[in-house]
């Protein structure tokens, strides 16, 4: 597959993804009224609230994402360095300038986010900047800035909205169970009826599993492709493999670090936590190690 096919590839999987979620939550919204009294009131909101959503995470959700990590915007004047790093590299890679933003964390790490190229930010923390050698924070940028030049900021933009949303409805859903009304089972039609709010019950219990089964579904090659993409730009995949090995070497997680937004981070934001038993068996993150091997592969080869 080439690039322009992932791209392609990614484009198609965010409108699908979309589709998926409002769909998700029609159905959602057609069981809470069977459970409830609300009858199809509960698919006439469920199908406003995907529409809002949905409309949210395509125009606000990078937005979402930045303040939940607390990053600043920045300009030249604030800091230099890292503003030409990013304008130096954009130039090579043929892209519009990002947004550039600032998390003050002591753990290095660092996100792009924003639902295509003219539309995106790249977010690097305090730790970051300080801790990594200039090639180095190079080649965590040239790796961000793939993820934009691939769209998988798109992909990973509308997960954030979308596992969330879901995940709060399933939460609600059971509170209006404890506190509020109960539907008639005769209502529903006898034993077909039944067996509906049995299907439904279960479909309401595993629907926040489900939406984050989706956003798992932000595969680990999306993370390949773009250090292989950094490294390309770079010229020297040497220096992204060094700046993941110093990353990981850090234990400490992010100070708001946060499951919704996990995806999006070069590295996993909860440091030695994410590395352990079941957080590494299920982590959006190929293991450091292994991006570390296959960099230094290609180092090899053009050698």
């Amino acid at each position: 597959m080439t690039t322009y096919d992932f791209i392609n590839s990614n484009k198609r999987r965010s409108f699908l993804l979309m589709f998926v979620f409002i769909a998700l939550l029609l159905v959602l919204g057609y069981f809470i009224g069977q459970f409830s009294d609300a009858g199809y009131t509960g698919l006439v909101i469920a199908l406003v609230i995907s529409g809002m959503m949905t409309l949210i995470s395509w125009y606000s959700g990078d937005k979402i994402a930045l303040w939940t990590a607390g990053a600043k915007p920045i300009e030249k004047q604030d800091n230099a360095y890292v503003y030409r790093l990013v304008e130096n590299l954009c130039i090579t890679a043929g892209l519009d300038l990002p947004k550039i933003y600032i998390i003050s964390d002591p753990t290095p790490n660092a996100f792009a986010t924003g639902r295509d190229p003219k539309h995106a930010s790249i977010a690097l923390t305090s730790g970051i900047i300080e801790k990594l050698k200039n090639e180095e924070l190079e080649g965590v940028i040239a790796h961000e800035l793939s993820h934009i030049k691939n769209y998988d900021i798109r992909l990973m933009m509308i997960v954030i909205v979308l596992v969330g949303t879901v995940t709060l409805i399933g939460q609600w859903f059971f509170r209006f169970r404890l506190f509020g009304g109960r539907r008639n089972r005769s209502s529903l039609g006898g034993q077909i009826g039944l067996i509906l709010l049995i299907i439904g019950l279960v479909f309401l219990i595993l629907s926040p599993i489900f939406a984050k089964l989706l956003q798992f579904a932000i595969s680990r090659k999306r993370e390949y492709l773009a250090d292989a993409s950094g490294a390309l730009l770079t010229r020297y995949p040497e220096g992204l493999a060094t700046a993941l090995e110093k990353i990981s070497q850090y234990k400490q997680p992010l100070q708001r670090a946060n499951q919704a937004t996990a995806h999006l981070y070069i590295a996993s934001p909860f440091g030695e936590k994410a590395a352990k038993g079941f957080n590494r068996l299920f982590s959006t993150h190929p293991p450091i190690d292994e991006r570390v091997a296959a960099l230094r592969r290609m180092a090899d080869v053009k050698e």
